[in-house]
């Protein structure tokens, strides 16, 4: 038995430039962290040649064609063909909800399956390997950030250049800037839960009338960078952070809703320097990031959004059993 542990994501600023239709012109960047909550994929060997999958339903199947769940499906095809496997996939979080699960799941699957087989895996073989089952195999629509955030784990600046290559660069800040930006960020789980295809094809198909506003979005990642690194200023970060959000709203039609809109301005008057909703928008966790002394106070304002306690993750995706 082999059960692998992969974080989900924060994303700061510069998500959309990840999109191949953005970085094949010029450069993208992120600056993103792993939070300590996780999905889980075991893999055990099964008596006999089925295949049964657990994660929000439950598959049996006599053969790998059988299979409903497409990324399943593809990499027990490519790997395991033969069956006589069960995987079961758990998260700390539901899907849907902004976090990059679908990535993290992918990640975390070829790690266990890898593991599974006898083969050891870097952070970069799992990255690489799961941005082209989701990009290029199964044509979905989205960036290539969640899937090595979720492999890398840590604090990360994440570059994504012309040529295919991808550089995850450790944002180096003392230890206590590191704390009280782990401190500032507030997140509330909204009870909106959504598919993201439909927002993230509308943003990828408006990337051309949108270079210019994703330009200004990794610009601002390098100023968070800058600022994390240099002097460790939250209120240089939050202001950044809003500056953000106000260009993130605007790349699609339905990022935002006047719901979100106003549970933001009321965070904002009780203290908040910025904020953003996390993932593709239109539902799933707020982020408010605040002084820790105001902490309480957004609380209060927001009391009727579910409080969501959680910290950054430093080691990515890792085995945590083999038995």
């Amino acid at each position: 038995m082999i059960i692998s542990r992969t974080p989900f994501r924060l994303s700061f600023a510069g998500g959309g430039s990840d999109l191949q239709s953005f970085y094949q012109e010029e450069e993208g960047a992120v600056l993103s962290t792993a939070l300590n909550k996780y999905m889980y994929i075991t893999a055990n060997r099964r008596f006999d040649h089925t295949i049964r999958l657990s994660y929000s339903k439950t598959e049996i199947h006599e053969k790998v064609s059988q299979i409903d769940h497409p990324i399943f499906k593809y990499v027990l095809n490519k790997y395991l063909p033969d069956g006589g496997i069960e995987l079961i996939s758990m998260a700390d979080i539901p899907s849907g909800s902004g976090l990059g699960s679908s990535s993290s799941f992918t990640v975390g699957l070829l790690h266990a399956l890898k593991g599974y087989m006898g083969q050891f895996q870097t952070a970069e073989n799992l990255a690489s390997e799961a941005c082209d089952i989701e990009i290029n195999q199964l044509h979905e629509p989205i960036g290539k950030q969640d899937q090595y955030i979720a492999a890398y784990g840590g604090l990360q600046f994440i570059r994504f250049l012309p040529n295919g290559e991808t550089h995850v660069d450790p944002i180096v800040c003392s230890a206590e800037t590191r704390k009280k930006l782990e401190a500032s960020c507030l997140l509330f789980f909204t009870g909106l839960t959504r598919n993201a295809k439909d927002i993230l094809t509308e943003q990828k198909s408006n990337t051309a009338s949108k270079r210019e506003e994703l330009r200004k979005m990794v610009v601002i990642a390098r100023k968070m960078k800058g600022v994390l690194e240099k002097d460790g200023s939250l209120e240089s970060f939050g202001r950044l952070l809003d500056e953000a959000w106000q260009i993130k709203r605007g790349l699609a039609s339905n990022i935002s809703t006047s719901q979100i809109d106003q549970w933001y301005e009321r965070a904002l008057k009780a203290g908040a320097l910025g904020g953003k909703i996390l993932g593709a928008g239109s539902g799933g966790f707020l982020m408010v990031f605040c002084e820790p002394d105001k902490k309480e106070s957004v609380r209060q304002e927001l009391k009727e959004l579910r409080p969501f306690e959680c910290g950054f993750d430093t080691q990515g995706s890792k085995i945590i059993f083999m038995g």
